[in-house]
């Protein structure tokens, strides 16, 4: 088994865990925005369906009436070589400005913080849905692979049971038929714990994604930001691994004709530009493959209201069609979820055997 820890407890990441909740105040803010100049709107399932997909200060659960039900995230804010430091509730869902800053509700810089009295962006170091997301999904996926390696110390030559029966196929599938197979049995071992750590990081944030209620539903892997670090590191890695041999095939691709590369290098910088769009793919089909899904889901809810403020008998009859369909693309969504972590990471294994094969 390649994953194994040793005398190590889960207790410390328990303790992380409550901290956690305790620094970022994880408590349910309720406010009631008739106390500000906020009026009701029509239903724009355009915004609605943004809202949702896109990164936000604050972590929303649901409405009632007018009552807005959040969880209230850390603001750090660095302006005029000053620091400031408060929670998200004090700007009352956009509503209100709080140390001269103010969270944009509309326009161009929508749901980002500027300065009240210039208009500027200051510096955003944020805990934001999204890192809130990150955080909580690298500690689940820490206590979880913790025991069990835990388990197999423990429990050294016996068949696997719980936890351990249900991951350990994903991990020697990883391990055999994407690592292995892509980079050879002579190198594969020094790339298979961050592959590993990619293809989890990829599927289990998916999977929370999917889950419609707190600590779920953040759109992390179809944050652009989060897709393009992971094809960065693809990218870097691929760069400091590849060997001579890797590098004299891109200036100089060996069976093309010599008019290709002479006197106009033609080959060499088609070559050359493969070498940064292989990671640009990786970051855009992921971004976009997880979003499509979310704005899919949400547009069939959106129907709903639509249907139900034209007609409230047409909007019944909708909604029969518009949650079957959602089920449907739930499901779906299911399988997308490991897809999406499984070419990520092969596509990631075959750009590492590429740049480390060797060539005769």
């Amino acid at each position: 088994m390649i994953i194994s820890f040793r005398r190590i407890s889960c207790r410390p990441f328990i303790i992380i865990i409550g901290l956690f909740a305790f620094a970022f105040k994880l408590s349910i803010a309720s406010e009631n925005d008739t106390l500000t100049h906020h009026t009701e709107t029509e239903f724009n399932p355009g915004s609605m369906i943004v809202e949702h997909v896109i990164d936000s200060h604050e972590w929303h659960i649901m409405t009632i009436g007018q009552k807005h039900v959040s969880v209230p995230l850390p603001v750090i804010l660095y302006s005029s070589g000053k620091l400031d430091v408060f929670m998200s509730s004090e700007f009352h869902h956009g509503h209100q400005s709080y140390k001269g800053y103010k969270l944009e509700s509309e326009g161009e810089n929508k749901g980002k913080i500027i300065v009240e009295e210039t208009g500027a962006i200051p510096l955003d170091l944020s805990i934001t849905k999204n890192v809130a997301s990150m955080l909580i999904s690298m500690v689940l996926i820490s206590v979880i692979f913790i025991s069990i390696g835990r388990a197999y110390t423990l429990r050294k030559g016996q068949a696997p049971k719980g936890m351990q029966s249900l991951l350990e196929p994903l991990i020697l599938f990883i391990r055999d038929d994407v690592v292995k197979a892509s980079i050879g049995e002579k190198k594969f071992e020094k790339y298979l714990p961050y592959l590993l750590t990619l293809f989890f990081f990829i599927f289990f944030n998916n999977l929370l994604g999917l889950v419609p209620f707190f600590p779920g539903g953040a759109n992390l892997t179809g944050n652009i930001a989060v897709t393009m670090v992971m094809a960065l590191f693809t990218f870097v890695i691929t760069s400091f691994s590849a060997n001579k041999s890797y590098w004299i095939h891109i200036v100089n691709t060996p069976g093309v004709p010599w008019w290709l590369k002479i006197p106009v290098p033609l080959m060499p910088i088609v070559e050359l530009m493969g070498v940064f769009t292989k990671p640009f793919v990786l970051m855009v089909r992921l971004f976009a493959n997880i979003t499509a899904g979310h704005i899919i889901v949400l547009g069939f809810m959106s129907l709903i209201f639509i249907f139900g403020n034209m007609n409230p008998g047409i909007g019944y009859g909708v909604s029969v069609v518009s949650i079957a369909f959602a089920v449907f693309m739930g499901l779906l969504e299911l399988l997308v979820a490991f897809i999406q972590a499984y070419v990520f990471t092969l596509l990631s294994a075959l750009y590492f055997g590429m740049a480390t094969e060797e060539h005769h």
